[in-house]
């Protein structure tokens, strides 16, 4: 391995490292020291790497941005292949992170950016900024197809297809929350098909009257 691949492989790992301390102690609550135990390297090493904590939060955040990106726009492909209805495109899309939680035997760990935003004074507005892009990414992502909905399916209650869109996040983080709350790896999945239930009443076609 090249000493550029060997130096790529730290940083992931340093990443890797501080995403776990992050998601179990808090950020505020994360010492460069713990990040050197939990990975097992030196002080020369981090900070070869990242020259402040500050550093490494912002590059943590970008890391896990580019991820969550690459999984909402990847499953969107997938429900966009498997239908042409944009209705039958955003169920598809739910269902399948259904699908990815239910397999899950442990509460999921938790989402990085929510333990962002729980320390926002811990933050420069770079990394607040980060934030926003980043919640405002997936909003957009879902939002161009509820606008779609919307016109094709008269929706049962006025709604907006921004708040729809948030809607997703905020079932998502939520159930988070509960499940390592209740210590419940179910919930995740549970919620999502509830909200994904919403979904199909809300633009389903009325009963024909008799």
């Amino acid at each position: 391995m090249s000493m550029r691949k060997d130096g790529l492989a730290t940083r992931e790992k340093i990443l890797d490292g501080a995403r776990d301390l992050v998601l179990r102690l808090g950020y505020s609550g994360m010492k460069i020291d713990h990040v050197l135990e939990h990975v097992g390297i030196t002080k020369g090493a981090f900070f070869h790497h990242f020259k402040t904590k500050d550093e490494l939060a912002k590059a943590l955040l970008r890391r896990y941005a580019s991820q969550d990106a690459l999984i909402y726009a990847e499953t969107r492909e997938q429900a966009e292949k498997l239908s042409d209805d944009p209705l039958q495109q955003i169920l598809i899309f739910i269902r399948l992170f259904e699908d990815m939680f239910s397999e899950m035997t442990e509460p999921y760990p938790g989402c990085l950016l929510a333990s962002y935003v729980y320390e926002l004074q811990q933050f420069d507005d770079e990394t607040r900024s980060l934030l926003h892009e980043t919640f405002a990414r997936w909003r957009t992502l879902l939002q161009e197809k509820f606008e779609l909905i919307v016109k094709k399916y008269p929706p049962k209650t006025p709604v907006n297809p921004a708040q729809l869109a948030d809607g997703f996040t905020v079932v998502l983080e939520g159930a988070f929350i509960l499940a390592k709350a209740m210590n419940d790896a179910r919930m995740a999945s549970e919620q999502l098909r509830l909200y994904r239930n919403y979904i199909e009443l809300l633009f389903a076609a009325p009963a024909p009257a008799r």
